[in-house]
């Protein structure tokens, strides 16, 4: 069992200006571990994005960082779960969770009452030396 380095939560009203307040948040705990993972920055975006433009409700962030992972997960009131999609060549949304599906070591949704949590796991460094400890 890994020992977890860091645990935070923090929840965020659905509104426009909360998405860049999300990732600040997301961005500034995994600064403060030490850890190396831009995976974990860009995929905690695309979901909150995704909870801003579809769920549209309140959402809280969670994040636990071990010496091998980071695990991020966003859960909000909106109980219509998330699907992959073959997004057309053109179109400006819908390749969120096929970013989410592509990079993470490990991702679902799990549906619960009054909404659905969907969550991520990266090893905590990313590129050629995956297998690094955060520390």
């Amino acid at each position: 069992m890994s020992e977890t380095l860091l645990q935070v939560e923090r929840a965020f009203e659905p509104d426009g200006p909360n998405a860049g307040v999300a990732r600040r948040f997301i961005a500034e705990a995994v600064a403060a571990t030490g850890v190396s993972s831009e995976e974990a920055l860009l995929l905690a975006s695309e979901l909150v994005t995704n909870v801003v433009l579809h769920a549209r409700t309140g959402f809280v962030i969670k994040m636990a960082v071990t010496e091998e992972a980071i695990r991020v997960s966003v859960t909000d009131e909106n109980s219509r779960l998330p699907a992959l999609v073959d997004a057309p060549l053109d179109a400006t949304t819908g390749r969120g969770l096929c970013i989410v599906d592509a990079l993470a070591d490990r991702w679902g949704v799990e549906p619960h009452p009054g909404g659905k949590t969907v969550w991520f796991e990266v090893p905590c460094r990313a590129g050629s030396d995956r297998s690094a400890p955060c520390h």
